[in-house]
């Protein structure tokens, strides 16, 4: 599972400062969630290709996590993409898109479809044979909600030694690795867990987008591998985050810490600082392993 940060800020795009928009790669899929001013050009700079974006998600309509999705969709036009899209987002992506398009007289040469949910109960959006992704409900000025992406469980690892005292043949192994017992010819079972180790941990990522302290997100995004948290202000500028239902670097500490997660990344820093490292330091007292969001920054997992 890779990140890759293309914006962390809040409010206004300035020069290294851009607002939200993320790519994650996850089981061969390459996600983009949100799209703030300059995400193409983000986009460009970290060498991703434009073709494997298939799906995009919004966590709400304010233009730091939108404003870029237009320019971007056109360029797929002037590329001449074929490759189906899907957004998904709050109910009137779809009317903001497509009015502009409509006003610009461009017409997409891929197939281009859309998502919304109003409801503020997590709804499953994607899912296939290796992953899910699913609402997280938060609160904001505007309906919001963020996104949880988990990998479903894989095969169980093949004890090769073990096969081979069995003497069993390689025609077999696949139904092994998906948990079957073997059977001999004689009738006697071999018990799947004589010929195999547990699999891979599955990974997931919980993205929360702009919110107040919201406690009960806690059971959805509980031992995830990774969560970002909004941290729009430090603790001294508290008083702040009910006027605009933002959070304190704290406050998504706190978050981290009940929900037993990973690791905790920051992001959507007002743009009153200048030292962003304030943030880390104030969530490290409460959630230790806890990283800051820098544009083009990359974890992996």
């Amino acid at each position: 599972m890779k990140l890759t940060i293309l914006g962390c800020h809040s409010a206004t795009p300035r020069d290294n400062a851009r607002p939200t928009a993320q790519i994650l790669e996850m089981k061969g899929h390459l996600f983009l969630i949100d799209c703030g001013e300059g995400t193409q050009m983000a986009l460009r700079k970290n060498r991703v290709k434009f073709a494997r974006i298939k799906h995009i998600f919004i966590s709400h309509l304010h233009g730091d996590h939108v404003y870029g999705l237009i320019g971007l969709i056109s360029t797929f036009c002037l590329l001449s993409r074929d490759a189906d899209l899907t957004i998904y987002g709050p109910k009137g992506i779809k009317e903001l898109i497509l009015i502009q398009l409509k006003l610009a007289g461009v017409y997409t040469s891929f197939s281009l479809r859309f998502r919304e949910s109003e409801i503020n109960t997590p709804q499953i959006l994607l899912e296939d044979d290796s992953l899910q992704v699913t609402t997280i409900p938060l609160e904001h000025r505007i309906f919001t909600h963020g996104f949880l992406f988990q990998e479903k469980p894989g095969d169980r690892h093949l004890d090769i030694v073990a096969c081979q005292e069995y003497e069993i043949e390689k025609a077999y192994y696949r139904k092994i690795k998906q948990g079957h017992d073997y059977v001999k010819e004689n009738g006697e079972v071999i018990p799947n867990t004589e010929l195999t180790t547990d699999g891979d941990q599955p990974k997931s990522y919980a993205f929360c987008s702009d919110t107040v302290y919201k406690e009960d997100i806690v059971p959805q995004i509980t031992d995830v591998t990774a969560l970002y948290h909004e941290s729009t202000f430090l603790k001294s500028h508290e008083h702040l985050c009910e006027k605009t239902k933002h959070s304190t670097a704290e406050q998504a500490a706190k978050i981290a810490k009940k929900a037993t997660v990973g690791t905790l990344i920051l992001g959507h820093y007002s743009s009153r600082y200048g030292d962003y490292e304030l943030f880390r330091k104030e969530a490290q007292e409460v959630f230790e392993k806890t990283e800051l969001a820098m544009d083009g920054k990359v974890f992996e997992f």
